[in-house]
């Protein structure tokens, strides 16, 4: 799951919301100098991707994009991913979007001191751009994908990917909407263990 997935998935503690995003910017025993809290939002979110990477239905996602991206193809899935949760999220949320994106905006400057130097990278350009908001309409999603389409060290199509997700966005959206209750249903049961 990529962002805006990560953060509605984190439970309402402000170090685990800050953990969850910062996760793929922790590598080796950077993850040794944070808080009990952080480390728990970098584990919660290395679950989150353990689960998501093995589930049948996201696997089906992934195997419709593999000719033309591969090792792409999961990080282009997880990116629908969020544009159907920020589309819908009315589904998921009581919160309203630009509210939810706000308070979580807040939290990650709060603490822009803790985040690794990646994280600090992006993060002003995720809320100068609105990313999270964005996810919802083609037009931020297609600046989403050009972007990261030229960060790859080789020509990856990413910038393609908008072109996938509208000549099969049923197909998408019906993956989505039976994989996301599951991973909800997984986080909720994983949260629930850890405080035990």
């Amino acid at each position: 799951m990529n962002f805006l997935a990560h953060l509605y998935l984190s439970p309402e503690d402000d170090h685990i919301t800050l953990g969850n995003f910062i996760a793929d910017a922790v590598k080796g025993k950077e993850f040794y100098k944070y808080n009990d809290k952080i480390k728990e939002g970098i584990l919660l979110h290395r679950a989150i991707d353990k689960y998501t990477d093995q589930h049948p239905v996201f696997k089906r996602s992934t195997q419709k994009l593999n000719g033309k991206y591969k090792k792409y193809s999961a990080v282009i899935t997880d990116i629908y991913y969020d544009h159907f949760l920020a589309k819908n999220w009315n589904n998921y949320s009581k919160t309203e979007l630009v509210d939810f994106v706000s308070d979580a905006y807040k939290i990650l400057i709060k603490n822009y001191l803790l985040l690794p130097k990646k994280s600090k990278r992006i993060l002003p350009f995720m809320i100068a751009q609105n990313w999270l908001v964005g996810y919802a309409n083609f037009i931020d999603l297609q600046r989403v994908f050009n972007g990261m389409a030229r960060r790859t060290t080789f020509n990856s199509g990413m910038e393609n990917a908008i072109t996938d997700l509208k000549n099969n966005y049923t197909i998408f959206e019906n993956d989505f909407r039976e994989f996301f209750p599951e991973l909800i249903d997984f986080c909720e049961k994983y949260i629930f263990i850890k405080k035990l």
